[in-house]
């Protein structure tokens, strides 16, 4: 690791706690803790050479009296292994298994992770594998990918639509265009929406074929919905109750959370969890977050009298909640809004509705007051609130990568880093 001291702390699909527990960091002898959460689509490969990058930049912006440690926090959160790793550190092996067989859609290593995701539905996914791989070019085979889709997406408890609606206003709550809708008509989409995020090339050749592309994506938002669940309930049932244990045994310490992605929605979930009467929590900063723009907002703009699923939540902070955004983040500028769109919801036929954006596309809206938009540039300049929530326009180093992505990984930056020391006052 870049930095030490340095602890894993492991939570499995549920929030229970992996390995050693709590006891690593009990025994660390630090007066601050800056506690780092992977987003969604990681290896624990990748998980620990994102965590390494971000982290190498501390020691040398903080003052030497400051004893400072370091938590990566590993979370479930399967990963497509067949496609490029975010853009930082030395590249992965090449695992066994990473071409597609013949006539496979899907690699040995992808297919094995779905069916750890999905148990019981091994079946289900050889055959999405299959029509992936084969590309029929007829209506009634995207019909039938949607429908086995949809079987994946009833797998995680709850399913699909009770991960949809965490973030949604009552009145606004329904299915998702992602569970009911025509499966071709959303391949399409999706294929028109990826297109939109690489340069301008020749058109495809016609027919449905191309289409096919549209629908992998289909599948991997499936995945993602799973693991937004999955990511909610580690951060409130696990990190929330181990946050209130370590304030018990090391009240001294002082602990700044850090997200990136889905994982940015794993450490603001945390603070529903947390137990009343604990202030260790000194700072939350939110990496190109993977969850609604109305998540901290007391009344929403097209439904006054609902709020968002983190109301008040930052008030559990003896600090400021930062959500640091980029417009060049095709993943959430793009793909996110698209995928969280309700079904027949039309309003907004000639692209994404606002109401969809994620907080790491525009940061957070509505949010209760004091909140403020600063740039970058005014953070490290002239400073950070104390409270409250805080929009982070960080495009001018947030703003690398390719296609479909862009720059939504691209986070490993020491002006990130002088964020986190800057919302949590460390060493002040």
């Amino acid at each position: 690791m870049s930095a030490g001291p340095y602890r894993d702390i492991r939570f499995g699909e549920d929030g229970d706690l992996d390995g050693a527990g709590l006891d690593p960091l009990l025994r660390l002898d630090v007066t601050d803790l800056v506690m780092f959460a992977h987003g969604w689509n990681n290896s624990p490969a990748t998980a620990a050479r994102l965590h390494a990058a971000f982290f190498a930049p501390f020691p040398s912006l903080v003052s030497p009296r400051v004893r400072l440690g370091y938590a990566g926090i590993r979370w479930p959160s399967m990963r497509f292994p067949d496609e490029p790793a975010p853009g930082f550190g030395p590249p992965e092996p090449a695992p066994p298994g990473r071409a597609p067989e013949p006539g496979q859609g899907l690699d040995l290593a992808t297919r094995s992770a779905l069916n750890g995701l999905f148990p019981g539905h091994r079946a289900t996914v050889a055959r999405l594998s299959l029509l992936l791989g084969t590309r029929p070019e007829s209506p009634g085979a995207f019909t039938e990918f949607g429908r086995l889709a949809r079987q994946l997406a009833q797998a995680p408890a709850g399913g699909l639509e009770a991960c949809f609606t965490d973030d949604l206003p009552r009145d606004e709550q329904g299915p998702p265009a992602l569970l009911y809708e025509d499966a071709l008509t959303l391949c399409r989409a999706f294929t028109a929406a990826l297109e939109r995020t690489e340069p301008p090339s020749p058109p495809g050749p016609p027919g449905l074929n191309g289409v096919w592309r549209g629908a992998r994506e289909l599948l991997r938002q499936t995945t993602y919905y799973a693991l937004k669940r999955r990511a909610g309930a580690v951060g409130e049932l696990g990190l929330g109750p181990l946050l209130g244990r370590l304030a018990r045994g090391r009240p001294g310490i002082r602990v700044h959370l850090v997200g990136h992605g889905q994982g940015a929605r794993l450490v603001a979930f945390a603070l529903r969890g947390l137990p009343d009467g604990v202030h260790s929590v000194k700072s939350v900063t939110l990496l190109q977050a993977a969850f609604s723009q109305y998540a901290f907002a007391p009344s929403l703009p097209h439904a006054a009298q609902n709020s968002g699923a983190l109301r008040a939540m930052e008030h559990r902070v003896d600090g400021p909640v930062v959500a640091c955004y980029s417009r060049h983040d095709s993943a959430l500028g793009v793909i996110y809004p698209l995928a969280s769109r309700l079904a027949g919801d039309d309003r907004r036929p000639g692209g994404p509705d606002p109401r969809w954006w994620a907080a790491g596309h525009g940061g957070l809206r509505s949010a209760g007051p004091p909140s403020v938009r600063l740039t970058l540039e005014e953070a490290l300049t002239r400073g950070l609130p104390r409270a409250g929530c805080v929009s982070l326009d960080s495009a001018s180093v947030v703003r690398r990568g390719g296609p479909p992505t862009g720059a939504h990984s691209d986070i490993c930056h020491r002006e990130l880093a002088r964020v986190v020391v800057a919302a949590g006052r460390i060493g002040r």
